[in-house]
């Protein structure tokens, strides 16, 4: 018999939500077999089967949150009912690892699960076996309690924190390991009832966990300059208008993309990332975007754009931020980047400065280009002006080499043939 684990689609990940069994009980796999779908905090992903075999059990059911990595949540009878061998893993063993709250370990220590309590209305209360376990411990009425789980269900989240029926202490903030205390917002002041609650789901978590920390702990600062972009404008109706046939068309930010990217070439100290071992100085511009979806952000990576023609960035770009926002990325297609980019200036914000995305050594926010007023040669003229504010952690990019980057940048953006030479 094979334990079917709950699988570590990125290096990141600690839990995800099983989000639906493409097989039932009864049903014979075969190896590269598609059996679920998992939704991490940045993609939803198939899982195949390793091993052939009947599939014995599901141990959890499709829709549940907060399955930890290496939880068991399927089994699978090896072919002509012999024990199959487990597949292995890179994490600690299963038995070892936590178990999902729709099947928590036995502990001889622990307490017996409260009895199925009943609602106000005589109905049953639906409550995974880990929430029930909580909220005996801590004397919580389950039926007092409105579940956030699917369909309805109280889950773990719903009642840590709740003592005797009482409003949790803390606020949803400390879930994501901020490491101070945070005030509920009725012990700020805000009524209870006078607003609805949105759970956090993975992404939101990881979000606020990794943000909190970068901007915490990464020593930062900001560098901001002014770029004339008319020639970019003019230069990106040529390349349009050659690549028409070919189906392709290329952004503003595609120019900003592979600028970038020739700019870190031409000052390498500016792509490097900080470790406790040294400066890690990389090789090549993998040159990360921002691409805002439903519920977060993601940044899809362009690989080697100092490499790629403008017509290779534009389809990758697209087919990139497409899949990001159907949530179909791998991991390798979001997680690694040497530098990032975000660009607002879609949504006419003139100037932003960016959290740095760990490990990378800055981010580069672009803002809208828009018609200002200049002085060339002593007369008041008018350019379309685009600001653009690089966010360098100090450890690695010194405020020297985020000026010698931004100056390479702005000379190719105002005159885009020299990124083409």
């Amino acid at each position: 018999m094979t334990d079917i684990l709950m699988p570590a689609l990125s290096p990141t990940m600690e839990e995800g939500v099983l989000a639906k069994w493409h097989v039932k009980a009864g049903d014979v796999v075969k190896a590269g077999d598609v059996i679920a779908e998992i939704e991490t905090d940045k993609a939803t992903m198939e899982v195949e089967a390793v091993d052939e075999g009947e599939v014995l059990e599901i141990l959890v059911p499709e829709g549940s949150e907060g399955v930890k990595v290496n939880t068991v949540i399927a089994r699978l009878k090896g072919e002509g009912g012999t024990a199959a061998p487990a597949p292995k893993a890179d994490a600690p063993k299963a038995a070892e690892a936590p178990k999902a709250e729709t099947k928590p370990a036995p502990a001889a220590e622990a307490p017996k699960a409260a009895p199925a309590p009943k609602s106000a209305d005589g109905g049953r209360v639906f409550a995974s076996p880990l929430a029930r376990r909580i909220a005996a411990q801590n004397g919580v009425d389950l039926a007092s309690i409105k579940g956030t789980g699917p369909h309805g269900r109280i889950v773990r989240r719903d009642v840590e924190g709740l003592k005797g029926g009482a409003a949790p202490s803390v606020s949803s903030a400390a879930a994501v390991g901020e490491p101070r205390k945070v005030l509920s917002l009725e012990q700020q002041g805000i009524a209870p009832g006078s607003y609805d609650l949105i759970p956090l789901d993975g992404m939101r978590k990881a979000i606020a966990r990794r943000l909190t920390d970068s901007f915490r702990d990464v020593p930062h600062f900001p560098l901001t300059i002014d770029c004339e972009i008319d020639g970019l404008l003019a230069a990106r109706a040529k390349v349009n208008a050659l690549l028409e046939a070919q189906g392709v068309k290329v952004s503003v930010n595609d120019f900003v993309i592979k600028a970038s990217a020739m700019a870190l070439k031409a000052v390498p100290d500016a792509n490097a990332s900080y470790t406790p071992e040294g400066i890690a100085m990389h090789h090549h511009a993998d040159v990360a975007m921002a691409v805002a979806i439903d519920g977060g952000l993601i940044t899809p990576i362009i690989r080697q754009a100092e490499l790629k023609s403008l017509s290779q960035i534009a389809t990758e770009s697209k087919d990139l931020a497409k899949r990001a926002r159907d949530r179909k990325l791998k991991p390798e297609e979001f997680q690694g980047g040497t530098f990032s980019v975000s660009n607002l200036g879609m949504f006419g914000i003139k100037a932003f400065a960016s959290i740095i995305n760990e490990p990378q050594g800055a981010i580069m926010s672009v803002g809208a280009g828009e018609q200002r007023p200049v002085v060339k040669n002593g007369q008041l003229a008018v350019a379309t002006v685009m600001t653009v504010t690089l966010t360098c952690d100090h450890r690695v990019v010194d405020g020297a080499v985020g000026a010698r980057f931004l100056q390479a940048f702005k000379a190719m953006i105002e005159d885009p043939v020299t990124m083409l030479a």
